[in-house]
């Protein structure tokens, strides 16, 4: 088996105040990372990064940023150097959903997920990408969803967002081979973070039992580790199943599959 060596590295995160952004931190630091960590909440970050440092001995610095606004992954490229930093590893986790049906939905708000979702994440990719494939020893990890394999009515957005994430991530995977870098789409099943807190409803993990966000980084972490790394993993057994059954169904059975398993159960105002 072929392991990264995150010794010496600098891993860039965001969504990092919490849920699997945070736990990435605390993996990648446990393995000889220092981090950079990025989400809006700075008082989060400022407690994780002091505890990152106490704990694992590594460098902690703190970006807080709205990644929904314009040009985050040039604001980030530029903050990073006038830092003295150097990025070797991404991890773009930052992302939200929403729930509801499509003509009843917020448009500021739907412009804000796809904002984060996916027009971030290829702006930080973008911004980063090239210093990542010239030092050829680092990850660049982009969260996908279980969503990314399905239409999902009540979450049309999130669902289409996250499989432009998967679809992307992946083309990127076969760019960057021979270069060192070690591209992967990560896709969780329901995970136990504030994004159902985020969402309004529990409706939105579709019944299914949620991961831990260890359990989860784990999983991305073991697989980068693999000597060929695939482009793409899925976290949890179960996950993997349904995926593998939504491929042999009809998109007619699949859509309204989904459509069953995303039904409203918010009480009543």
């Amino acid at each position: 088996m072929s392991t990264v060596d995150y010794h010496g590295q600098t891993t860039l995160i965001t969504g990092a105040s919490a849920g699997i952004g945070a736990e990435f931190a605390q993996q990648m630091a446990a393995r000889g990372s220092d981090v950079i960590l990025v989400a809006r909440r700075a008082e989060r970050l400022e407690t994780l990064a002091a505890e990152l440092t106490a704990v694992h001995g590594v460098r902690a610095a703190v970006i807080p940023l709205d990644l929904s606004l314009p040009a985050a992954g040039e604001t980030l490229a530029e903050e990073v150097a006038r830092r003295g930093l150097e990025v070797t590893s991404v991890v773009n986790n930052a992302g939200f959903g929403t729930f509801g049906p499509f003509h009843t939905e917020d448009p500021k708000r739907l412009g804000q997920e796809i904002s984060v979702d996916i027009a971030a994440v290829v702006d930080i990719s973008r911004a980063f990408i090239e210093p990542l494939r010239t030092a050829g020893t680092g990850v660049l990890v982009n969260v996908a969803s279980m969503a990314a394999y399905f239409p999902i009515p009540n979450m049309a957005v999130y669902a289409a967002a996250k499989a432009f994430v998967l679809h992307f991530t992946e083309a990127l995977w076969h760019e960057s081979r021979g270069t060192g870098l070690r591209v992967l789409a990560l896709s969780p099943g329901a995970t136990s973070t504030e994004f159902f807190d985020v969402v309004g409803t529990d409706a939105a993990d579709g019944g299914s039992k949620r991961q831990s966000p260890q359990e989860v980084v784990a999983t991305a972490l073991r697989t980068l580790d693999r000597r060929t790394p695939p482009p793409s993993v899925i976290s949890g057994r179960l996950n993997r199943a349904m995926a593998t059954l939504g491929r042999t169904a009809s998109r007619r059975r699949t859509v309204q599959f989904m459509g069953s398993t995303t039904v409203d159960r918010r009480p009543a105002p």
